[in-house]
């Protein structure tokens, strides 16, 4: 059967983590992508271009402009029928909906997938990620999350995929929209950058982070932090690499006074080369990282800023 992919995008543009998961779908059959927004046409237009996608289904309309989980969960649960398997990135908003189409259903949902196995047959993390667990699900539908970074991006261009207008439902009117304040930035979203700086407990204050954000600067990278620096109050919590933060898997990972705790690691280990900058040759983050340097981070993140102006 086709499987439908739940597009996750701001109304503008398609966000990079769709085409991780229309990877995944494609394994599983062809692909339909189901965009709902408002003022969207464009993002439906973008999404036609992925190779390997049949179809765009374009549900245009004002309640679901700001992607509230209800709404576009009881559309999702409409076109269930006409699908085997129902999926979507592993994000906040991915994580805010699949749960309720999966109850809507009456299935069991799967949660951030990292391997289709086969058509019922899925691998996902368990234990912050420290064991691997296979799944097989015998529901007609499968409702699945998927690990963005265990999967390549797909093309973004060079499909040509047919865009077909379908109605709106009707507005649950359980949540409404009240506002949202958005941290501008001219860095890389931390989930999609190439590299990535963080730091943790050792970074002793907020205010040390300017070290990170000047290196961060000079190497186009994103800023992240681990859960015990977000605690302490030295970042906002946006900035949380780990398994109750954002997962990611940049071609470089700087860790910056961060001890390696496994809620951590889960966020983190997929990273293609680690790099861990900590005094305490104890650390566990040298038990995952390629390149370790043993020393305070105030002299050798400032020596590090200073060789990379050369």
């Amino acid at each position: 059967m086709s499987v439908l992919v739940l597009a996750e995008h701001d109304n503008a543009e398609l966000k990079a983590a769709t085409l991780h998961t229309v990877t995944a779908a494609a394994q599983l059959g062809d692909v339909d992508i189901l965009v709902a927004g408002s003022g969207c046409a464009a993002v439906a237009d973008e999404a036609a271009k992925v190779p390997g996608v049949a179809k765009i289904l374009l549900a245009d309309a004002d309640i679901y402009a700001n992607a509230l989980a209800e709404n576009v969960a009881a559309l999702v649960n409409d076109l269930a029928s006409g699908y085997g398997h129902v999926l979507a990135p592993a994000t906040t908003s991915g994580k805010n909906i699949m749960p309720r189409v999966a109850a809507l259903l009456d299935v069991a949902q799967i949660s951030e997938i990292s391997e289709v196995v086969s058509a019922d047959t899925f691998v996902r993390p368990i234990y912050a990620g420290n064991a691997m667990a296979t799944v097989q699900s015998s529901d007609a539908v499968k409702v699945i999350t998927v690990r963005t970074t265990a999967f390549d991006a797909a093309e973004a261009d060079g499909g040509s995929a047919s865009v077909e207008t379908i109605d709106a439902g009707a507005d649950a009117g359980k949540s409404g929209f009240v506002g949202q304040e958005l941290t501008q930035s001219e860095r890389p979203e931390l989930t999609s950058a190439r590299i990535v700086i963080s730091g943790g407990r050792g970074m002793q204050d907020g205010s040390n982070f300017s070290m990170l954000e000047d290196v961060a600067d000079k190497l186009g990278a994103a800023v992240g932090a681990s859960r015990a620096a977000v605690d302490a109050g030295f970042v906002p919590n946006d900035y949380q690499v780990g398994q109750t933060g954002k997962v990611v898997a940049p071609d470089l990972y700087i860790a910056v006074g961060i001890s390696g705790a496994i809620q951590h690691l889960a966020g983190m280990k997929d990273s293609k080369v680690i790099v861990a900058i900590n005094k305490d040759e104890e650390a566990p983050i040298f038990q995952v990282a390629d390149y370790g340097l043993c020393a305070d981070l105030f002299d050798a993140v400032p020596a590090l800023s200073t060789e990379l102006d050369k």
